[in-house]
């Protein structure tokens, strides 16, 4: 298994209130969504809209995706959720 992450794109899903991004296992995609509390936990600062949420995403991306690996490692699904508890 190696997962990584060759296409920098992410979007905000505002109807599930996460951040989306594509990570790859070789031929496999896998989705990630990372929950806004989640953001929250790595700034409590941010500004509560689309820019702040991807603004935080992208400077905590190495972070991140450190974060997914793991979580990815342990769940092997197709789409990972990523929860504040996962930040800790």
């Amino acid at each position: 298994m190696t997962l990584h992450f060759p296409n920098q794109s992410r979007s905000f899903d505002e109807a599930k209130g996460c951040i989306r991004f594509i990570g790859h296992d070789d031929v496999f995609e896998v989705v990630f969504r990372l929950d806004i509390d989640a953001l929250i936990e790595i700034d409590a600062n941010l500004i509560q809209n689309e820019q702040g949420y991807i603004a935080v995403f992208d400077l905590a991306r190495i972070a991140i995706e450190r974060v997914a690996r793991r979580a990815y490692i342990r769940r092997k699904d197709r789409v990972v959720l990523l929860t504040a508890s996962d930040i800790h």
